[in-house]
């Protein structure tokens, strides 16, 4: 036989074994990476902008290059909050609309950002909505992260606070301050959860769901209605949902 005929035709039955090798082991790992991935009602959120961060702390400590960035998504905000309702639709949306006011084109610098909310920790659902904004935007109360060294670099404590001698219009979900902690920008982002319309069968499915004795189509559409009114916040708020206003003294 002859030895360049046969020495291509090695080389080829080699390349064709690994290619047989190497794509069903890519395939299986995409598949595990898959079916790894959190489960929820994705599709009615594939719509949701998502926001970007830079985290000087993050790059400082190696956990990202000096160009990568953080990237949330509405997903993200239920992972953290562990359930998806008008509340951590409101934290989320009334995030996502601070952060492009104070940063235009420019992508935003998380733990660069102080919030203060109108009302005490306990007023309406400021807790958990608090909880997303800290996640996304960095912002802690006294419990965060103090920084590195002497001079605290990159601390997140204490840029997060509840003032509960100014209350909001009590027609408001919450009203939440966001500034910039290099320029002083600031604004102010209301959130009127109540001008997103509620279907009358979460009312009357509700305590059946809580009761424990809806049945599983009755849990099922009471599940999809009270989706659709997250996915509206969300996507299509109602005009007056979210006021946004500059209160850059």
């Amino acid at each position: 036989m002859n030895n360049k005929y046969y020495d291509s035709f090695a080389h080829k039955s080699i390349f064709v074994l690994l290619f047989a090798l190497i794509v069903p082991a890519f395939t299986i790992n995409s598949n595990i990476l898959a079916n790894e991935q959190t489960k929820s009602s994705k599709d009615l959120f594939d719509g949701v902008k998502l926001m970007k961060m830079k985290d000087p702390l993050a790059i400082a400590l190696g956990a990202m290059g000096k160009d990568d960035v953080f990237t949330f998504t509405y997903n993200d905000a239920v992972k953290c909050a562990g359930h998806s309702c008008p509340a951590v639709a409101g934290a989320y949306k009334s995030t996502q609309l601070a952060l492009e006011t104070l940063y235009g084109n420019d992508i935003p610098v998380r733990g660069n950002i102080k919030v203060a909310f109108r009302g005490g920790v306990d007023y309406k659902v400021n807790g958990p909505i608090s909880q997303v904004v800290t996640f996304i935007t960095g912002a802690s109360t006294e419990a965060g992260f103090k920084g590195l060294g002497p001079g605290g670099k990159y601390s997140r404590f204490n840029l997060m606070t509840f003032d509960k001698d100014i209350m909001p219009d009590p027609k408001t979900t919450s009203s939440i301050i966001f500034q910039r902690t290099d320029n002083g920008k600031k604004l102010e982002v209301t959130y009127y959860a109540e001008k997103a319309p509620v279907s009358e069968r979460i009312d009357k499915l509700m305590p059946l769901v809580i009761s424990g004795k809806a049945s599983e189509e009755e849990s099922r559409e009471f599940g999809n209605l009270w989706q659709e009114r997250v996915k509206t916040i969300l996507t299509n708020p109602p005009e007056g949902t979210f006021v946004v206003k500059d209160i850059t003294e």
